[in-house]
């Protein structure tokens, strides 16, 4: 057992002392608070996660989890009120957070309040609650190839005439006419190129510009709402998970680019252009990662998709994408950031190569992955997060919860460098065991 507790027997038992009645004294999610500012709570809860990336024992092991939509079904929410109605939304996941008390807590604004935004811009690449799914359907990716396999060097050459004149017009419904511009990068001079202005006056141009003056509105909202959201949770005494996110080069080809059987294909058919692109893709997915520093709060959350076992062999692993990958960890860690990277399926195949970056500067969570194999591998480089299975949580019991929570503080805590998480969202998880996984890491997963 690597952790210390006050005592073995469990998350219902509770050391008890003489209480001095001046002092105000409440219970926290089995934690004993001595009358903290949220100030006092947020800094003593920083501090633990940061001693648990930097490899170190904090006073307890951390419990960071990702609430998906989690907050709406167990306030009597729809998925689809909590993406459109802000005020719903805050006002069910600060209860929620207030209530279960993670260590950092999620914002779910920029990833979950999207309706507005997204049928305003007529999105394509999603189905949303509402909007092509049921109410209380969580958002589904529409995979598809919105870039031509002939269509790298068009990318290459300009990626910005790309997305704008021709990338959006396949994904954004309602920048269609954009395809009707033509390139504006020679727009340089009162003679050369003025009259290409000429083509904003088509009627269809209109109102696409139109549509992204509203579009722009509702981003303007969701800023201020993010905003507003973060405020109010460090006023609670809970500091925000993640100022910002960023992503996997080679999973931009795949995931929004060419999709993966195209991605796939391309391997094999035009690898020089694969390089080429993630290595433009690179500088851009770094740019964006390093913004979280800028917004003080300096971790960032990263995705990770198609580099894992099933998708590619070691070979096309070593070649295609974990290169750029590497160099996006040390660029954020050299940036001054926090990178938190979610392996989002099996990657035990790969846990030696992955090992390969700066000693307690990430965070590694895995859906999958086998944890105490991962301890074995990576134990001594970066922190591990994860992985109670949400089989466990949507159809178990509070007793399997917590039987598995104890093998993983026992073996992958000792010593620590650990975070308790699922091991992926909570949408549909039952109350009782999330409660049991939160009660119980907080009163065994003692290190003091």
């Amino acid at each position: 057992m690597p952790a210390k507790r006050r005592k073995a027997e469990g998350p219902e038992t509770r050391r008890e002392g003489p209480r001095d009645p001046t002092v105000l004294e409440w219970m926290i999610g089995g934690e004993r608070m001595r009358n903290k500012t949220p100030e006092e709570l947020c800094q003593e809860r920083e501090k633990r996660v940061n001693d648990a990336v930097q490899l170190n024992e904090p006073d307890r092991v951390p419990i960071v989890p990702m609430f998906g939509y989690f907050p709406a079904f167990y306030k009597g929410l729809s998925i689809q009120e909590s993406m459109y109605d802000y005020g719903k939304m805050k006002s069910a996941w600060i209860a929620v957070i207030q209530e279960f008390e993670p260590d950092l807590a999620e914002n779910p604004v920029n990833i979950r309040f999207l309706g507005s935004v997204l049928e305003t811009l007529d999105y394509k690449q999603l189905r949303w609650a509402g909007h092509g799914l049921d109410s209380n359907a969580s958002y589904q990716y529409v995979e598809g190839e919105y870039m031509k396999a002939e269509e790298y060097s068009r990318f290459l050459d300009d990626p910005t005439d790309f997305v704008l004149r021709t990338y959006w017009p396949r994904v954004f419904g309602c920048f269609k006419a954009f395809e009707k511009l033509p390139p504006l990068h020679d727009i340089l001079s009162y003679y050369l190129g003025l009259a290409k202005f000429a083509f904003f006056d088509h009627e269809a141009v209109l109102e696409a510009l139109q549509a992204l003056t509203k579009a722009a509105k509702e981003a303007t909202k969701m800023i201020q709402n993010a905003t507003d959201f973060n405020e109010s949770l460090k006023k609670s005494g809970f500091p925000p998970q993640y100022g910002g996110m960023s992503h996997a080069p080679f999973d931009t080809i795949s995931d929004f680019m060419r999709g993966t059987r195209g991605a796939m294909l391309d391997m094999y058919r035009q690898p020089d252009r694969i390089l080429e692109t993630v290595e433009k893709l690179l500088p851009m997915h770094l740019q964006m990662g390093l913004a979280a520093k800028a917004r003080g709060i300096p971790r960032v959350f990263i995705p990770l998709h198609k580099g894992l076992d099933g998708f590619m062999s070691i070979e096309q692993f070593k070649k295609f994408w974990w290169p750029t990958v590497k160099r996006l960890i040390e660029g954020l860690i050299d940036g001054g950031c926090t990178p938190f990277l979610f392996w989002e399926g099996d990657v035990e195949s790969r846990l030696e190569i992955i090992g390969d970056i700066p000693r307690g500067k990430a965070v590694y969570s895995f859906e999958r992955t086998d944890m105490f194999r991962a301890k074995e591998v990576l134990g001594d480089t970066v922190c591990l997060k994860g992985n109670v299975p949400l089989s466990i949580l949507s159809t178990g019991i509070p007793e399997d919860v917590r039987s598995f929570c104890k093998k993983l503080i026992d073996k992958v805590a000792k010593g620590g460098g650990f975070i308790m998480d699922s091991s992926t969202v909570l949408d549909e998880a039952k109350p009782e065991n999330i409660k049991a996984m939160f009660e119980f890491t907080k009163e065994y997963g003692q290190y003091t």
